[in-house]
């Protein structure tokens, strides 16, 4: 396996408020651990809410005992939600603080993933393809046939998300399982990424043989080239990449 993360404050903002985490290595049961949490809030409470989300949810892997990825995947992520909701609670500057998150755990050839807002996982095999579904108000347009996705990529709502983490008491989770092949790589990011490229600029860029670090640098480059409109977070896998150099 290889994998990277970067993140990048982008064009028009003063603070980062998103936050990404990768292991190789174990963490409590899981054989590794990925996350990109997307902050929202003040100034202080969008960045307090990513970084908390993420604290918490290593805290509840390396504490949970059981052998269901999915299941500690969404245990940790419930903790996360009522940790936020509590901790905003104590404190009027945090009030309203809340985050995405997309969690991915790869165990054998098999990718295990948990999200919550609009930041996503993908899956670049022979073409790009989105694995989450966002859950944001212009998503829920397209489902319902009100505007396609051409018409959604430059949509006034489209910041606008259905569900967070530190929203309501209780979080609805998505959960995807995947089989992975050789020469896979899986892509996570915050929408400061997919806002300000096409898929198949993101595909491109991916495609174009470099090493993990260098391919997330251009992404992120890319994004700031586009407008940077936001905070940018990338996580780049190659799952199998032993496989594929016999290592």
């Amino acid at each position: 396996m290889k994998s990277c993360c970067v993140t990048d404050v982008g064009q028009r903002r003063t603070m980062n408020q998103d936050f990404v985490y990768i292991s190789e290595e174990k963490i409590g049961n899981l054989p590794n651990l990925f996350v990109v949490a997307d902050g929202m809030g003040g100034h202080k409470a969008g960045d307090m809410a990513s970084r908390y989300t993420v604290e918490v949810i290593l805290e509840s892997v390396r504490e949970n005992e059981g052998q269901n990825p999915i299941r500690i995947l969404g245990r940790a992520i419930e903790k996360a939600n009522t940790k936020v909701l509590e901790k905003a609670s104590k404190d009027k500057n945090l009030m309203g603080m809340g985050t995405t998150v997309v969690v991915a755990t790869i165990i054998d050839k098999y990718i295990y993933i948990a999200n919550v807002g609009d930041s996503r996982l993908y899956l670049i095999r022979d073409k790009i393809k989105q694995i989450t579904k966002d859950h944001s108000l212009v998503e829920e347009m397209i489902r319902i046939g009100q505007i396609n996705r051409e018409q959604a990529r430059n949509h006034p709502d489209k910041n606008i998300i259905t569900r967070a983490i530190g929203a309501t008491r209780k979080v609805s989770i998505d959960f995807f399982d995947i089989r992975l092949e050789k020469k896979d790589i899986i892509l996570m990011c915050s929408d400061g990424l997919n806002n300000m490229l096409e898929d198949k600029e993101i595909e491109n860029i991916i495609k174009d043989d470099k090493d993990l670090p260098e391919t997330a640098l251009e992404l992120i480059d890319r994004a700031n080239q586009n407008g940077g409109k936001d905070n940018i977070a990338v996580v780049l896998i190659e799952p199998l990449a032993c496989e594929v150099e016999k290592c």
